[in-house]
């Protein structure tokens, strides 16, 4: 971020150093504390990346000027802050690719090294490893060995390409499936360069990267040419979406998982609010007591029940689950620090934000609830207000 615009970088409070933060809320003052999560974190993106070409001042001032029940022919440019591939890897075949044009032209002064993902690129490769050897303690490792061989060329191409690019990186197989990668690993909450903190934001090949949403991290599954797009640097782009207010109810025993039953219970609900191509956000006291392992599974449903996003927020349960996942002392510091001086941590209470109503339909709140069949079911209404 090279510039200031409308003077909204400010000093990040409670730090020793010099560091700071574009607080989108000072284009906003009269309805911040009104907006959707969500779309702040969106909004923040969009003010950061602002260039005046692909991200214009334009855009900042239509995302900033969000209402509930607005029509969604605004097309929006968000450029993520990373990206998630995988099984396959289009930005190593790519760059590849272009490094080889780039190398050809070296002969007219041109440095093959300047190719090179302008975003970070993380593959995990999963569901890769075939079950040949079962039945003994030696089985996963004679099966991951018999991958190895199988697809030689393919991991050493990998190789190559983690050598080559220094934002390329590969989880191999055998480590866990791409979204539960993702989620204990792979998200660091919030990002620091050239002295601006900033949340972390991605895209994904994969239609359920919105798992990621169970921790306050905005991202979702887009198709191999947006995914090539966005680690070019390029913006994806979207209708300006609604946002769906949930509120789970009531409480589960401590220590007690929900049923399988209840999170399909939640999707077949959604489902029938006609929530395609919007933002859910969850919200209420419901909300906060939900643990982050069952919020990411409920988030891991959204292409289920066709939203974009499924977001919840981050309060003090998404801070514990990064100290207990491997976070630093610093990274969780700093994630902590940031969310509350954008004055987004803790779940929204009840009437505290504006969400929109759906289509055609008058802004009311409107439950869609199902009665539990036993103790410790929740239930949910979604809130279209």
């Amino acid at each position: 971020m090279a510039h200031n615009l409308h003077n909204t970088l400010q000093p990040h409070q409670g730090r020793e150093d010099s560091t700071r933060f574009p607080n989108w809320a000072s284009l906003w003052e009269s309805k911040s504390k009104d907006c959707p999560l969500s779309i702040r974190i969106v909004l923040e993106s969009v003010l950061r990346n602002c260039d005046g070409k692909k991200v214009t001042e334009e855009h900042v001032r239509q995302l900033a000027s969000w209402k509930p029940n607005a029509d969604a022919h605004r097309r929006d440019p968000v450029r993520a802050r990373r990206a998630s591939c995988c099984r396959t890897s289009p930005a190593c075949r790519c760059s590849a690719t272009s490094r080889r044009c780039a190398a050809w032209r070296s002969k007219m002064g041109k440095d093959p090294k300047v190719i090179e993902p302008l975003v970070p690129v993380d593959l995990v490769v999963d569901h890769s490893v075939q079950i040949d050897h079962y039945g003994n303690k030696n089985a996963l490792d004679l099966n991951m060995k018999l991958e190895f061989k199988r697809n030689e060329e393919r991991y050493q191409f990998m190789k190559w390409g983690m050598q080559a690019f220094d934002t390329f990186k590969v989880v191999p197989p055998g480590i866990g499936i791409v979204h539960q990668v993702n989620l204990e690993y792979l998200a660091r909450g919030v990002h620091q360069k050239d002295g601006i903190y900033y949340p972390d934001t991605l895209v994904g090949t994969d239609s359920h990267t919105t798992m990621i949403n169970g921790i306050g991290v905005v991202g979702w599954g887009v198709g191999g040419i947006e995914a090539e797009a966005g680690m070019l640097g390029q913006p994806v782009y979207f209708l300006t979406p609604d946002v769906v207010g949930v509120e789970p109810e009531g409480q589960a025993a401590s220590g007690a998982a929900p049923p399988p039953t209840s999170v399909l219970t939640v999707t077949e609900m959604l489902r029938k609010a006609k929530v395609v191509g919007k933002f859910v956000e969850f919200f209420g006291e419901g909300c906060s007591s939900l643990s982050v392992t069952d919020r990411a599974t409920i988030a891991n449903m959204a292409p289920e029940y066709g939203a974009t996003m499924g977001f919840f927020p981050v309060d003090d349960k998404t801070v514990a689950y990064f100290s207990g996942t491997g976070r630093t002392d610093a990274e969780i510091a700093a994630f902590e620090a940031y969310y509350k001086a954008q004055q987004m941590f803790g779940v929204p209470k009840t009437a505290q934000i504006d969400y929109s109503a759906e289509p055609g339909a008058r802004p009311v709140h409107r439950d869609v609830r199902r009665s539990p069949a036993r103790s410790g079911r929740r239930t949910a209404s979604t809130s279209t207000r």
